[in-house]
C-alpha cells in the first residue's frame, strides 16, 4: 500500500511540536512528508525543507499558494492530509480552507480560538466527510489506552471521582518581567485566544477526563489566576467538574508551578477500585483496591488489553514516551484514511476539539461571572 501523502504547516526550525509530529508520522512507515510551509520566511522554509529531505518543488511561499497548487494536482499525487502546527490563531482559517478544498486534517490543540469557530469547522468536516484529528497527544500512551479500556469494561465499577492535575512551571521565569512577558505568544490574546493556561494544558486535562471515563462533563465552576493586573490571560486555574449529581471531580492546571516540568497526573476513582497514572512516568499504571496491595501494570506484557498492545512498539521494560504516543495517534489517523479496522479512541476527533473549545469558553466565563456553576451543554 502506498504511503499517505502528508503536508505540514508550521513546525520548522527548532520547534518541539514540529519534530514531534515528523517523528510520529514516520514511526509506522505509513506517511511521507511531501510538502508544506514550515516557516513564514520563504528562504528559511526552503532551507528547512532541504534539511529534513523534503522536495523543495512542493515547499510553497505561503499557505494560500500551498492550497492553490495542491488542488491542481491529480488525485493520486496531491497531498491527502495536512498537519497544522502553527500558533492557535491560525488553526481556524487554515483548517477551514483545507476542509473546503477537500483535504483531511491533523490539527494541534486547541482546535481554534473560539467555540463558534469550532462549530463552523465541525459543520464543514461533516459536510465534506473529512478525517479530522486533534492532537491531544497523551491519549496515545499505551497505559492510558489500557486504562480507558479497563474502565469501559467495568474494572473500577461505577465512577465516583476524577482528579486530574497538569502542572508546569515554564512561565514562572518570564511572568514577573512585564517586558519579557509581552514577547510570549501564549500570553497574547490575539495569538493564543481568551486563555493561556486552560487553553494550552487545561484542555488536555479536560479531554483526558472525558476520554477515560466515556462520560461528558455536564457543568463546571472555575477560579483562575492572572497573577498581575496587566496580564490578560490566565496562567493558573482550578476547575470543579460535575458529570452528574453524584459523580464529580476537579481539574487543576498551572504554568507557574515553580520547578514543575510536564506534570500531568490522572486519578480515576470507582466503587470497586482506582487507577493512577503520571505522564512523566508513563510506563507505570497503578491499580488500587480496598482489599489488595497496589498493583503496577506496564506495557509490553501479555496481560495488557489489545488496544494497549497495538500501541506498544517495544518489549516490556523498554521505555516508550511522547514520540510513541503521538505516533499512535498518527497510526490511528492512517487507519481511518485507509478504511482499516480500528480501536475506539485511536485518535482524538473533531468532537474532542469542539468540546475543548466549549470547556475553555465556559471556564473563562465562570471565572468572570464570579466563580459560578455553568452548564457545558453544546
Amino acid at each position: 500500500m502506498s504511503k499517505i501523502r502528508l503536508g505540514v504547516l508550521g513546525g520548522g526550525g527548532d520547534s518541539l511540536i514540529g519534530v514531534l509530529h515528523r517523528v510520529a508520522s514516520h514511526m509506522f512507515d505509513r506517511y511521507e512528508i511531501v510538502g508544506g510551509v514550515f516557516n513564514p520566511n520563504y528562504e528559511d522554509n526552503l532551507k528547512f525543507a532541504k534539511h529534513i529531505g523534503v522536495n523543495t518543488e512542493r515547499v510553497y511561499t505561503d499557505f494560500e499558494t500551498f492550497v492553490d497548487q495542491e488542488v491542481k494536482k491529480p488525485k493520486d499525487e496531491r497531498i491527502e492530509v495536512v498537519s497544522i502546527l502553527t500558533p492557535n490563531f491560525l488553526h481556524f482559517p487554515m483548517a477551514k480552507k483545507l476542509l473546503e478544498n477537500g483535504f483531511n486534517v491533523i490539527c494541534e490543540k486547541p482546535l481554534t480560538t473560539s467555540y463558534g469557530e469550532a462549530l463552523e469547522l465541525e459543520a464543514l468536516q461533516k459536510k465534506h466527510k473529512a478525517i479530522f484529528a486533534v492532537t491531544y497527544t497523551y491519549t496515545g500512551y499505551p497505559m492510558v489506552r489500557h486504562m480507558k479500556h479497563m474502565i469501559a469494561s467495568g474494572e473500577l465499577g461505577a465512577i465516583q471521582k476524577v482528579d486530574i492535575q497538569y502542572y508546569q512551571g515554564w512561565i514562572n521565569p518570564v511572568i514577573h518581567d512585564p517586558e519579557v512577558r509581552k514577547t510570549v505568544w501564549r500570553l497574547d490574546p490575539k495569538k493564543a485566544g481568551i486563555s493561556s493556561c486552560i487553553g494550552d494544558i487545561g484542555t488536555h486535562a479536560f479531554q483526558m477526563t472525558e476520554y477515560l471515563t466515556g462520560m461528558e462533563v455536564q457543568s463546571i465552576l472555575s477560579d483562575l489566576n492572572m497573577l498581575y493586573e496587566d496580564n490578560p490571560l490566565d496562567i493558573d486555574g482550578t476547575v470543579l467538574i460535575r458529570f452528574s449529581e453524584n459523580v464529580k471531580g476537579v481539574i487543576r492546571a498551572s504554568q507557574i508551578a515553580t520547578g514543575e516540568e510536564n506534570g500531568l497526573t490522572v486519578a480515576v476513582y470507582g466503587k470497586k477500585g482506582a487507577f493512577k497514572w503520571e505522564q512523566e512516568n508513563p510506563n507505570f499504571l497503578y491499580h488500587m483496591t480496598d482489599d489488595q496491595p497496589k498493583r503496577i501494570i506496564k506495557p509490553g506484557n501479555a496481560y495488557v488489553s489489545d488496544v494497549a498492545a497495538d500501541g506498544t512498539k517495544l518489549p516490556g521494560g523498554h521505555p516508550e514516551g511522547i514520540f510513541d504516543a503521538m505516533g499512535n495517534i498518527y497510526k490511528g489517523v492512517a487507519k481511518a484514511l485507509r478504511g482499516e479496522k480500528a480501536f475506539d479512541g485511536e485518535y482524538p476527533t473533531m468532537n474532542d476539539g469542539v468540546r475543548g473549545m466549549l470547556f475553555i469558553e465556559k471556564v473563562v466565563e465562570s471565572h468572570k461571572k464570579g466563580n459560578i456553576w455553568l452548564s457545558l451543554d453544546k
